[in-house]
């Protein structure tokens, strides 16, 4: 399967304000731009946990149970639809960021990490997600796993240090209804699509 798919879904996924980018900004907001880097690193830290875990247990799975691989590109392909629709849905029905306690640097990187690696929907978003972009032919797939798991999230961390760095000033697109919403809806789009087509791949 060509990449391009994955970076399509990997920058709408990334793009979408979620609770790592809204405790970022929050971050920032409160406590200065610093702060808001150093929690978009906790948060980098915490996904390279699930995403260590992801490549061993999919490497397993499909060396047991090679059918596994048609398994997974469907409930992948599943979980994009409802990670799509479910943004389109809840769209404009999001809060608005929310006042953060000081902290010192290592508390605020320790934080973003362990509410990371607790998060059981970012375990099952990396099981789900990942796999569907391997491609057996091309060689280990723990390691191809890895190596997409790795593209993830330093995507994810470039954009959650953007949204630090930009908090001040997008505060008023960030924290307003609408502008979630317009990320919602079209991050939504792109993964419904993404998600369609993979179902319908062969």
């Amino acid at each position: 399967m060509s990449l391009t798919p994955f970076f399509i879904a990997t920058l709408a996924l990334n793009l979408a304000p979620g609770p790592d980018m809204t405790y970022v900004a929050a971050r920032s907001l409160g406590q200065g731009r610093r702060a808001g880097l150093i929690s978009a690193l906790g948060i980098s830290a915490g996904c390279l946990v699930h995403i260590a875990a992801a490549s061993a247990g999919v490497a397993v799975l499909l060396r047991a149970w090679p059918g596994a691989y048609t398994v997974i590109r469907l409930a992948g392909a599943a979980y994009l639809l409802y990670l799509g629709i479910g943004l389109v849905w809840s769209a404009g029905r999001g809060e608005g960021l929310r006042p953060v306690s000081r902290a010192t640097d290592w508390e605020i990187f320790r934080q973003g990490a362990i509410t990371n690696v607790l998060n059981p929907k970012v375990a099952m978003f990396f099981l789900a997600f990942l796999p569907q972009f391997v491609d057996p032919a091309r060689g280990p797939v723990g390691l191809q796993t890895l190596a997409l798991g790795l593209l993830f999230n330093v995507s994810g961390t470039l954009v959650n240090a953007a949204v630090a760095w930009l908090a001040g000033s997008a505060r008023r697109l960030l924290d307003s209804r609408g502008g979630r919403a317009w990320f919602q809806r079209a991050s939504g789009a792109v993964l419904t699509a993404l998600g369609l087509r993979l179902a319908l791949a062969r």
